[in-house]
């Protein structure tokens, strides 16, 4: 297995989708980490000015290749394609967008009720590998039609008695009058790297400052940073609520027995937080997002 050719020792390559549903996604998390680069018009490598990293744009269902073969030392790529191409590469980090499932669907008033009940049937799909690996993993074989593109359409046409595919919210299962039965993957964006490349020192020296970055990034993502005026009698009761990253904060204002409070809350919680503050006899509440945390 080779790794990426370059010009400068630890210089790391990255393969992004050029169009498609994670590509703005991906460009803006590129972008907060701090990374300056150009991604305009047909433009296929672009070079970072400050980090030596260059980012290839490529086709999605490309880029599991390109970073198992070491065309690229990373790649940000849909979890369902590594499935897909049953690449041997190392998963990094996922990254919280473009997420979907790939699942089993029958139309909605057949008999079908699991994936065994298509033993015997015909099954359309787009991903024929992931298929094949599931139901072979089941104990059979299936009999599959590969089309590459309008899968859901193929029950009604009578190609197919179940379709294997990959699905956002369902609803254009519902627009063909299909259900599904089962989920065979859940999918999301992920940062995968060449194993060649992680164990290259000066690359992978490169790759954990880049996953530094990105974990500062998610990790904001999570909280909100927050700021108080409480009576010093109702120190108890608030830091009960918020004990902080490590403990909150604690500043005298300038009218006696009055106190600010600094702290950080957890996204998921954050409302349930904020009336139990309230009660606690919290007021003057501020609430900032955070740009960057690192833990």
């Amino acid at each position: 297995m080779s790794i990426a050719k370059t010009d400068e020792i630890g210089q790391l390559r990255l393969a992004v989708q050029r169009n498609g549903r994670l590509t703005d996604e991906t460009l803006k998390l590129l972008h907060s980490i701090g990374l300056e680069f150009e991604s305009y018009g047909q433009r296929l490598l672009s070079h970072c000015r400050n980090f030596p990293l260059s980012i290839l744009f490529g086709r999605d269902d490309d880029i599991p290749g390109y970073v198992g073969f070491g065309t690229v030392d990373l790649g940000i790529v849909g979890r369902n394609l590594i499935y897909e191409e049953n690449v041997d590469v190392v998963e990094l980090q996922q990254l919280g967008y473009g997420f979907c499932e790939l699942v089993i669907a029958v139309p909605r008033d057949s008999a079908y009720q699991s994936a065994a009940d298509l033993r015997d049937c015909k099954i359309a799909t787009s991903y024929p590998g992931s298929a094949r690996k599931y139901f072979t993993s089941l104990g059979w074989e299936p009999d599959l039609i590969t089309l590459s593109g309008s899968v859901e359409v193929a029950p009604g046409l009578g190609l197919a008695e179940g379709i294997v595919e990959l699905t956002a919210t369902g609803s254009t299962l519902i627009l063909n009058d299909l259900r599904k039965i089962e989920t065979i993957l859940e999918s999301q964006a992920v940062l995968v790297a060449n194993k060649a490349s992680m164990e290259n020192p000066e690359r992978r020296e490169n790759i954990e400052r880049l996953l530094m970055r990105l974990d500062a990034v998610r990790a904001a993502r999570q909280f909100k940073y927050v700021m108080m005026n409480a009576r010093v009698e109702a120190l108890p009761a608030i830091m009960a609520v918020v004990p902080g990253l490590k403990a909150p904060t604690v500043v005298p204002l300038a009218t006696e027995g009055w106190v600010a409070v600094h702290t950080a809350l957890k996204e998921d919680d954050f409302w349930e937080s904020i009336e139990r503050l309230r009660a606690a006899g919290a007021s003057e509440i501020l609430v900032s997002s955070l740009d960057k945390l690192l833990l």
